[in-house]
């Protein structure tokens, strides 16, 4: 019966290691800064890993008075483009992590 308390013991600290890197490795990726673009350039948002909007970059050319709804699309590509390279930022860094926990 003792060896097993040793054992679970052992595999607490190793939870408790594995959760210490985990919330390490989030920060990092949280504070991260993440660039999606439209329209070669013309359109840029900047994110944080944890998807708050930092900056929009919208170059004057683009800026046709009768033409918003191609502004409008560029600046949701631009955005869609930005929440993939963070969501597969988030994935590779994060991955190891929730790998074979259900539910996750």
């Amino acid at each position: 019966m003792m060896r097993g308390m040793g054992n679970m013991q052992g595999m607490m600290k190793q939870m408790q290691k594995l959760q210490k890197e985990m919330t390490a490795n989030k920060e990092i990726l949280d504070s991260q800064e993440f660039q999606g673009e439209a329209g070669n350039g013309l359109v840029k948002i900047m994110m944080t890993g944890d998807k708050k909007v930092t900056d929009v970059v919208i170059q004057p050319d683009v800026v046709d008075p009768d033409d918003i709804d191609m502004l409008q699309d560029l600046v949701l590509a631009a955005t869609n483009d930005v929440l993939e390279k963070i969501d597969r930022e988030t994935e590779k860094v994060m991955g190891k992590y929730t790998k074979g926990i259900p539910g996750l």
